[in-house]
């Protein structure tokens, strides 16, 4: 894949998944009372639906930005990985098929991090 067509694909990604998650983030501010219900619900404390909640509209911010495209994925990654277990661990119905979003955008962010890595693969 040339650099200029990983680099178009990456910037398309990037978009997407920031508005994805700038957009997830805010509704769980917009809904802060249901989302620390929610969060209390699965053993979570109050303070934790907050700092999700915003690690998910820094992070979209920072899928924005080039310089902090990989750590806001990675940390967007932590994030999704911790959904996929709280599916799998304690929200009923388990991971498939209602942790498919969080698998689907764990998957996105690693393949974002991989496009946007700073030295390319050979082939």
């Amino acid at each position: 894949m040339s650099v200029s067509t990983r680099n178009t694909i990456a910037w398309i990604l990037q978009a997407l998944l920031a508005f994805a998650f700038t957009a997830s983030g805010i509704m769980k501010f917009l809904h802060i009372s249901d989302t620390v219900a929610t969060f209390g619900k699965l053993g979570l404390p109050t303070w934790f639906a907050y700092f999700i909640a915003t690690a998910e509209v820094l992070g979209g911010i920072g899928l924005l930005v080039p310089r902090l495209v990989r750590p806001a994925a990675i940390g967007l990654a932590f994030v999704m990985a911790g959904a996929a277990f709280m599916h799998l661990t304690r929200i009923p119905g388990g991971l498939l098929p209602n942790g498919m979003p969080a698998l689907l955008m764990l998957f996105l962010l690693a393949a974002l991090v991989r496009l946007r890595r700073t030295t390319p693969l050979a082939g």
